[in-house]
């Protein structure tokens, strides 16, 4: 599975998860964590956004999979 390094952050602040947030009170310039599924034509089949660990994996993998039947 390809993975991106984004050190300019262009691709997080295209996609609109690179953005103000705040942490301990002060505000800050940071990621939202966010999935995304992005099939072989290039085209976002879905987006999971601000995502929580836990059982995380298992809905992407459902996801998935609705996809490939779907």
């Amino acid at each position: 599975m390809p993975l991106l390094a984004d050190v300019a952050k262009k691709v997080a602040t295209d996609y609109g998860v690179y953005k103000e947030k705040v942490m301990y009170g002060k505000k800050v310039m940071g990621l939202e964590r966010t999935t995304f599924i992005i099939g072989k034509d290039g085209r976002i089949r879905r987006i999971f956004p601000k995502v929580k660990v836990d059982g995380h994996v298992d809905k992407v993998i459902e996801a998935l999979d609705a996809l490939k039947t779907g």
